[in-house]
């Protein structure tokens, strides 16, 4: 896999349009589960996505891979990127305050610079790239409030369920590079399609979709979700791991948390207090230096 020697301002562009996707998702999220199960409104989101993705692929003269072996590399990079690491966040995040869940959230890129400098070495580490990842999990620390940290030690296993969603999304930054041979919108549909044909049975058989009556406002909070925050999302993802590496698409987790100030700012006409804006600043910081190339 080819990482270009400087991110042009495109890649930091989609960079943000990513975290941007992934952070407007907890909004959708809260008004979607509000009347639809969890299991089946991610088996709805990640089936909206598949279709999305086959369309395009098929619009582009793109067909899906043939093989045990590459298949198999999907269901593993679904379990990482989709429904394994949502399942552990929902259930981590359900048993502690959200402020801390969403710090250790975000120590996903020190997951990937360390299993990247000590074990795989499939790209350059070095003291900037940990000044940044240091800094950029700072930044969220300053954003959501340093009292986060005070539930430490309560609740461990919830808070080992957060941290582990973490390690997973890192797992999937990884393992992503394996796929650098396909086109991003076979690999993001391959992906999908494997999550689907997991939750699709999982749905029926413990939330009996065929029971439920949402509203259209829930309704419609899915299929964004489905659309946007999953199917746009990942074609932007798997690029990125292309252009950016592994640490550089796992550092959006920084930015997601200054997405959330952003849309507190704009939609309910919230402040910033020196102290957020100092976490904004810390954590796009974070994420220039991890993605910097001398």
């Amino acid at each position: 896999m080819t990482v270009r020697a400087t991110p042009p301002l495109l890649e930091f562009s989609l960079l943000g349009c990513l975290a941007l996707l992934w952070g407007g998702s907890y909004p959708l999220l809260k008004v979607a589960v509000a009347e639809i199960p969890p299991v089946t409104l991610i088996a709805v989101r990640v089936t909206v996505a598949a279709v999305l993705l086959l369309g395009i692929a098929l619009v582009q003269g793109e067909r899906l891979p043939v093989g045990r072996v590459i298949w198999a590399r999907l269901f593993l990079q679904a379990f990482l990127n989709s429904y394994g690491a949502w399942t552990l966040l929902a259930w981590g995040q359900r048993q502690i305050e959200s402020a801390l869940g969403a710090v250790l959230n975000s120590t996903s890129p020190l997951f990937v610079f360390l299993a990247t400098a000590l074990v795989t070495r499939h790209e350059a580490t070095g003291g900037l790239r940990l000044a940044g990842t240091c800094l950029g999990l700072g930044g969220v620390l300053l954003i959501v409030g340093t009292d986060a940290l005070n539930g430490l030690g309560g609740q461990v296993i919830a808070q080992i369920a957060v941290l582990a969603s973490a390690a997973l999304y890192a797992g999937a930054a990884l393992h992503g590079r394996r796929f650098s041979h396909l086109p991003p919108v076979v690999t993001a549909a391959g992906t999908m399609l494997c999550a689907a044909a997991v939750l699709i049975p999982a749905s029926l058989m413990l939330d009996g979709p065929w029971k439920l009556a949402p509203s259209m406002k829930a309704v419609a909070a899915a299929l964004v979700l489905g659309v946007a925050c999953t199917g746009i999302a990942l074609l932007l993802y798997f690029r990125l791991v292309r252009t950016l590496g592994s640490l550089g698409v796992a550092s959006q987790s920084y930015l997601r948390a200054g997405v959330g100030v952003l849309l507190g700012v704009l939609v309910l006409g919230e402040t910033l207090t020196p102290t957020v804006m100092s976490g904004v600043v810390a954590a796009i910081a974070g994420v220039v230096a991890i993605n910097w190339r001398r």
